[in-house]
């Protein structure tokens, strides 16, 4: 069996070299490479790979021209992955090697993805609790029982990588992209290890990004096949609230005899009336360009296992 670990590498030079020979000790017996892609470093982290290339043909590198962030860099380490199996770990040691036959073991049992939990993080309680509030929000909106989506350490099987299409931050939410194409996916406790070189590369901006995906992958896992259901319902709903808001503002004209011309509730009936048929409108556009990509043969969101006899 041959293995792939496709590693991302931002200002990590103090870590390279340790983690290359932990990830070494642990798959004597396999085929492997050991993909590294360098995310924009300033400091030493390029030379160091460059070294390890030369004294190891399966050490492979990308570098890229400036950070292009996390997504990008697993992206296309996944073009570029050949093994059977597929880890993908981070570059600062926190992760560790020795679990390796732990996610192997747990790939053996039909699950197509297996994704760490770091059930006890050495990270600063803010990240922590950052950590908690996102897979929370996450699991109960993919409703999909992982404790730790945004772990860096999982196994994939080929198909699965090369099937996944990642970019800004959606890198946090593979094992929901994952199973919304079908493949089965579980997850394995890990350990994590203190950081003791470098920062970490986390930010507060990250947090809003990360939000903004949510949504993106929400609507691309759930209604890309089927966009009236979403936007349709939307304009359903406000367009009901108007007319209901309607109906009780007539009634107060008929027998009430009150004048309408001063009452903000018009203004807001007539445009929730109008925002829900825009709504609507722009869900049946949608479904009218799903449609001819149907035609043209492109379900992308559809995951074939295999094909016989056809």
């Amino acid at each position: 069996m041959k293995l792939s670990f496709i590693i991302p590498v931002l200002n990590e030079a103090e870590n390279i070299e340790q983690l290359y020979k932990e990830i070494i000790v642990e798959t004597t017996g396999y085929d492997y490479e050991i993909i590294f892609i360098d995310d924009g470093s300033t400091d030493e982290s390029y030379k160091l790979l460059l070294k390890l290339a030369d004294s190891d043909q399966k050490v492979k590198i990308i570098k890229f021209r400036r950070n292009f962030g996390k997504a990008a860099a697993l992206q296309i380490g996944f073009t570029a992955a050949t093994g059977e199996i597929v880890f993908t770990m981070d570059s600062d040691l926190q992760d560790n090697p020795r679990e390796i036959k732990t996610f192997l073991k747990r790939m053996a049992e039909g699950y197509d993805l297996v994704s760490g939990w770091k059930k006890k993080r050495h990270d600063p309680l803010g990240k922590r609790l950052a950590s908690k509030l996102f897979n929370f929000i996450t699991a109960l909106f993919f409703r999909l029982r992982l404790h730790d989506f945004n772990c860096g350490f999982k196994a994939y099987r080929l198909q699965v990588v090369k099937e996944l299409d990642i970019y800004g931050e959606m890198h946090r939410y593979i094992p929901a992209l994952a199973a919304a194409k079908g493949f089965k996916t579980g997850e394995v406790e890990v350990e994590h290890r203190p950081r003791v070189f470098g920062k970490s590369k986390y930010g507060r901006e990250r947090f809003f990004r990360g939000f903004f995906d949510l949504l993106t992958v929400k609507l691309i896992t759930n209604y890309v096949r089927s966009p009236l259901y979403l936007f349709g319902g939307l304009g359903v709903i406000l367009s009901v609230i108007g007319v209901l808001i309607g109906i009780y503002l007539s009634y107060l004209k008929l027998f009430g005899g009150m004048p309408l011309y001063n009452r903000p509730l018009l203004f807001m009936s007539i445009l929730l009336i109008m925002v829900g048929l825009q709504f609507f409108s722009i869900g049946l556009i949608g479904e009218l360009i799903v449609n001819q990509s149907r035609r043209r043969g492109r379900e992308d969101n559809i995951s074939v296992e295999k094909t016989i006899n056809i």
